[in-house]
C-alpha cells in the first residue's frame, strides 16, 4: 500500500515510475537560491513601444473621407461614421435635440420600421448603433466582413435617409421624460445636473446637460429632428474610419455603393461656437437637500479648458495625480487615509470648447463638511512642486496604460474618430508616450497656475447637508 501511494503521488506530479525523490539536503558547495526582496516594489522597466498599424486615408467620389486601419486577426470590420456636431449645435431653447436626433436614427429609415432594421442586423449578426457627446455624432457598425455589404446598406439608411416617425419619437420622448423624473430621486444624477448649471450659468449650452430638460424634450417635434438632421449630416461635414479585417481595393467600392450618392445639400455647413464663459468671480456653492439620501454627492470645480490646448500632456499628469487614478492624491486622502468615500476622482472634460474641471465623490453624509474640507486641501496641495517620485509614478501610469486603449478593432476605430472630431494631427498616438514622459515638474507647476489660478471653484452638493454644515468648509 506504501508503493502504491508513492507511485501515484509520482504520477500526479508528473514524474516517472520508480523515480527517486528529490534530496532536501543541499548538496556540499551548492548555495541556496536567495528570497526575492519584497521589501519595495519592484522597479518597472523602459516603457513598450506601441506599434500602431498605418492609417491608409482616401476620399469618396461626394468627398467623404474615409480612413482605412487594417487589422487582420479577426474577419470583422467596425466601420464609424464621425459627423462634427452633437449637443454644442443645438439651437437655443431646443437643448436636447442633437442626443434625441442620434437616438432616433435606426428607429425607422428608408421605409423600414425599427422592428425591420433590427430584424436585418440579427440575420448579419451586425450590431449598429448612434451616440452623441456636445462635439459630435457617432454611428458605429460591427458585421462580419463576409456581411458587410448589407449591412452597409442598412447604415446608409440610417444615416441619410431616417424617416423620424411619430410613434417612435413618442416612445423615446416619454422614456427621457421619465429618465428625468426617476433622475430627481438619485443624488448622483442630481448632481449631474446641478453642477455644470453653476459653473456655466442656464444661458450657456454646456450649462444644461446633453439630453436637454424635460420643457424642451416635451416641444420637440419630427421637423425638429429633420432641420438638424438636414443641416448637419453632410459628407463635407463627416469621416468615415473604417478598421478590421479589410483592404482599400475591398472596402472602398462597397462604401462607394452604399455612400457614394451622398450629396451635401447647397450652402456652407453652420458654424458651431461655444462662447467662453466668463470666468467666476467667488466661490458659489449649490446646496440640493435631499434628506434620506444614503451618502451626500459632492463635485468641485471650474471651467476647464478645451481640447486643443497645448498643455495637453502636463494636465493629464497633473489629474492624474490629483485624482486620476486609484493611487491619487484625492483617492488616497478621503478613502484610504480618512474613510469618508468609496472613491474619489477628478477629470478634465475637454471639449472643442472650454469643458469642466470637475473633482467628486459620494460620502457619508456625517463627514460631508470634512470631506469637503479634505477635497480644497488637496486642490490647493497641488499648487506646491510635486515630488520627483510621485510625478514618475503618475507619468509611468498613464504611458503604460496607453497601449490599453487600442485592444479591439472597436477602440482603434473610437481613437482614431477622436482625432478627426478634433483636428488632432496624424502622429498623435504615435507621439503619445513620448510627450507624457517629457511632462516636467515646472510644467506641471505652470498649468495648475494657469487653470486654478484666479479661477474660484464651484461646490455643489446633495444630500441631506444643510447650508450652515457646509459653510464650515467652503
Amino acid at each position: 500500500m506504501r508503493m502504491l501511494t508513492a507511485l501515484a503521488l509520482s504520477l500526479a506530479l508528473g514524474g516517472q515510475a520508480g523515480a527517486q525523490a528529490p534530496a532536501t539536503a543541499t548538496s556540499p558547495g551548492t548555495q541556496t537560491p536567495a528570497r526575492p526582496d519584497r521589501s519595495a516594489p519592484p522597479t518597472p522597466g523602459p516603457t513598450p513601444r506601441l506599434q500602431l498599424p498605418a492609417v491608409q486615408k482616401h476620399t469618396l467620389g461626394n468627398g467623404l473621407r474615409v480612413w482605412i486601419i487594417e487589422r487582420h486577426t479577426v474577419p470583422t470590420a467596425q466601420v464609424t461614421l464621425v459627423v462634427r456636431s452633437g449637443s454644442a449645435a443645438d439651437p437655443a431653447g431646443k437643448y436636447g435635440l442633437a442626443s434625441l436626433t442620434a437616438a432616433m436614427l435606426a428607429e425607422g429609415a428608408g421605409g423600414k420600421g425599427s422592428l425591420a432594421i433590427a430584424d436585418e442586423l440579427d440575420f448579419l449578426g451586425a450590431d449598429l448603433g448612434a451616440s452623441s457627446s456636445f462635439d459630435a455624432t457617432l454611428v458605429g457598425l460591427s458585421v462580419p466582413v463576409a456581411r458587410l455589404a448589407p449591412a452597409l446598406a442598412v447604415m446608409a439608411d440610417v444615416v441619410v435617409r431616417p424617416d423620424f416617425p411619430q410613434n417612435e419619437l413618442d416612445r423615446l420622448r416619454e422614456q427621457r421624460l421619465t429618465g428625468l423624473r426617476t433622475a430627481k430621486d438619485n443624488p448622483s444624477a442630481i448632481a449631474s445636473i446641478a453642477f455644470p448649471l453653476a459653473v456655466y450659468g442656464r444661458g450657456h449650452r454646456y450649462g444644461t446637460t446633453a439630453g436637454g430638460t424635460s420643457e424642451t424634450i416635451k416641444r420637440f417635434t419630427r421637423d425638429d429632428l429633420r432641420q438638424f438632421h438636414g443641416a448637419h449630416f453632410r459628407p463635407d461635414q463627416a469621416a468615415l474610419v473604417v478598421t478590421g479585417d479589410v483592404t482599400p481595393a475591398t472596402v472602398l467600392p462597397l462604401l462607394e455603393t452604399a455612400l457614394g450618392s451622398w450629396s451635401p445639400p447647397t450652402g456652407a455647413p453652420p458654424t458651431v461656437t461655444v462662447p467662453v464663459p466668463a470666468p467666476a468671480k467667488a466661490r458659489t456653492v449649490t446646496l440640493v437637500d435631499k434628506p434620506g439620501a444614503a451618502q451626500s454627492v459632492i463635485q468641485i470645480g471650474a471651467v476647464g479648458v478645451s481640447r486643443d490646448t497645448p498643455d495637453y500632456f502636463a494636465l493629464e499628469v497633473l489629474n492624474t495625480v490629483l485624482g486620476g487614478s486609484f493611487t491619487s492624491r484625492l483617492n488616497q486622502n478621503l478613502r484610504e487615509k480618512h474613510g469618508y468615500a468609496y472613491g474619489a476622482s477628478s477629470a478634465f472634460d475637454m471639449r472643442r470648447g472650454a469643458g469642466p474641471f470637475v473633482a467628486g465623490a459620494s460620502v457619508q453624509t456625517d463627514r460631508t463638511a470634512e470631506a469637503v474640507a479634505e477635497f480644497f486641501n488637496e486642490l490647493n496641495g497641488v499648487r506646491t512642486i510635486i515630488p520627483a517620485d510621485e510625478l514618475a509614478k503618475a507619468k509611468n501610469y498613464v504611458a503604460l496604460g496607453f497601449p490599453g486603449q487600442f485592444e479591439t478593432s472597436a477602440d482603434l476605430s473610437g481613437a482614431y474618430a477622436a482625432l478627426i472630431v478634433h483636428d488632432l494631427p496624424d502622429d498623435y498616438y504615435a507621439t503619445y508616450v513620448d510627450r507624457v514622459l517629457a511632462v516636467t515638474a515646472a510644467d506641471v507647476e505652470r498649468v495648475v497656475d494657469r487653470v486654478f489660478r484666479d479661477n474660484p471653484r464651484t461646490v455643489a452638493a446633495v444630500g441631506p447637508v444643510t447650508e450652515a454644515v457646509l459653510a464650515r468648509a467652503v
